[in-house]
């Protein structure tokens, strides 16, 4: 299902997929999780659903990543999910760039968290609006957020509860996702 993106654009063209659009480095067209065997590489592991995982952001921070409520002024934390997907700006697309990354709790290996594409315009003319890749829909999914909202019955692996206990993490996530609201609007006078 989610290969359907790359009929996308840019913003598909940021996605990798094992059977389509594969991650270029061969060196990570391997499973990182492998305490899941059913679900094969791109599958970084941050973390438990209903944990957090602390991010890294990519210079210079991008207006998306602002939390002016933080002490650091930056948006530091988003859900954890076992099975982060992989994704990375298109290449030679200058209007898109990674902004944050997230570390594999099992391999120690950095991922691309969230892919940002800018406004611009196509070999045609046409304004294209903003856009943004993410490496898993779970930065949004209620379960992630709180697991005792339940999960599909498929889903086998344990629930964690630090986003509970920690509220700094949870308003991140909510900064995020208002700045991300705001952000992908069209600007005034565009058409959405």
């Amino acid at each position: 299902m989610g290969a359907s993106l790359l009929t996308l654009g840019g913003v598909g063209a940021a996605h990798h997929f094992q059977s389509k659009n594969p991650e270029p480095d061969p060196e990570r067209r391997a499973p990182d999780d492998t305490e899941t065997p059913s679900i094969s590489w791109p599958n970084y592991h941050s973390g438990r659903n209903g944990d957090f995982q602390v991010i890294t952001v990519v210079e210079p921070l991008h207006e998306l990543l602002r939390n002016p409520d933080s002490p650091s002024g930056r948006i530091e934390y988003l859900p954890a999910h076992v099975h982060e997907g992989a994704v990375a700006p298109p290449p030679g697309d200058a209007s898109a760039r990674t902004i944050a990354r997230g570390c594999s709790q099992t391999t120690g290996r950095y991922f691309n968290l969230i892919v940002a594409i800018e406004r611009s315009m196509d070999g045609h003319g046409n304004h294209l609006g903003r856009a943004v890749a993410e490496s898993s829909f779970h930065h949004f999914a209620d379960y992630n957020w709180d697991p005792a909202r339940s999960c599909p019955s498929f889903v086998t692996e344990p629930a964690g509860s630090a986003l509970k206990k920690h509220p700094r993490a949870a308003a991140d996530i909510r900064r995020y996702v208002r700045n991300l609201a705001f952000w992908l609007a069209p600007a005034r006078g565009e058409v959405g």
